[in-house]
């Protein structure tokens, strides 16, 4: 991967970039500008860190997915709060119920089995954010946070049934609230709506009400950015996986070397007399 063209690489905040996960190349290329801590919890930076253990922040380091091996290898270093958090931890967390974070782990996506199992543990305020704990929530309508709740995505349902109770800030950034927003487009809050990946007809039909720094950060929003790269706040961007793209030269450039390599197997002298051992004709091996 490689920076868009148009993207000056002295604008780029070496800090923010360090949580882009498109960004491993252009990091690896320059490992004295990584801030350590945020890379600790890029999920594609996995074989960087491995590389430095002494600079990682295991804090970070304990919410990244990807990070797993590196954690049940390393359980004295772990930050379990964070943990709580984690998708893939789940198996570390029923293995250590003592330390659980029950308030984060609300918020877990896959925690769902721990949660129904635990329901005097639960956040019921974080839970109602967790696009995994819709039935839980629609069992328990009293005890859900609709502010929370108007953040997550697989609450349509619910948000539509109970319109008096929606916090449009939340709703604004929801990116399956779109059709909601486009019928009450008086209640958006358009700085939050800067941010959500699904508004662009909303956005590109509305600029003078873009947050632009906020926008910035969206991965959607890159066509925007860059006709209006007088607006962008470069360390937002900096974050933006799609500032990166394909490197087509140089896939090609492999492509080519790959190709040459083949033939030049294909062609090595034992195989082309096993071929003609096998009765073959050598005019059909060269077609």
């Amino acid at each position: 991967m490689k920076l868009q063209d148009w993207i000056p690489l002295e604008k780029i905040n070496w800090d923010y970039l360090s949580w882009n996960p498109a960004a491993i190349e252009l990091l690896e290329a320059n490992p004295k500008k990584i801030h350590w801590g945020y890379l600790s919890s890029n999920p594609a930076a996995i074989e960087l860190l491995k590389a430095n253990p002494e600079k990682i922040r295991w804090d970070y380091l304990s919410r990244n997915p990807a990070a797993i091996e590196l954690l049940e290898a390393n359980p004295e270093k772990i930050d379990w709060i964070y943990l709580s958090i984690n998708p893939a931890a789940i198996e570390l967390l029923k293995d250590n119920p003592d330390k659980i974070d029950w308030d984060w782990l609300s918020r877990n996506p896959a925690a769902i089995e721990l949660l129904e199992a635990n329901p005097e543990n639960i956040c019921w305020s974080w839970l109602s954010c967790n696009p995994a704990a819709i039935e839980l929530l629609k069992a328990n309508q009293e005890k859900i946070d609709w502010g929370h709740l108007s953040c997550n995505p697989a609450a349509i349902e619910l948000l539509e049934a109970n319109p008096d109770k929606i916090e449009w800030n939340g709703l604004s950034r929801n990116p399956a609230a779109i059709e909601l927003l486009e019928a009450n487009l008086d209640k958006i809050e358009w700085d939050w709506l800067s941010t959500n990946s699904a508004a662009m007809g909303l956005l590109k039909a509305n600029p003078e009400k873009i947050h632009w720094s906020w926008l910035s950060n969206n991965p959607a929003a890159i066509e925007l950015l860059e006709a209006n790269p007088g607006k962008i706040c470069w360390y937002m961007l900096s974050e933006n996986p799609a500032i990166f793209t394909y490197d087509y030269k140089q896939l090609t450039h492999n492509n080519m070397d790959l190709k040459r390599d083949l033939i030049e197997y294909f062609h090595h002298p034992r195989f082309i007399e096993q071929w003609l051992l096998s009765g073959n004709e050598i005019e059909t091996y060269l077609m």
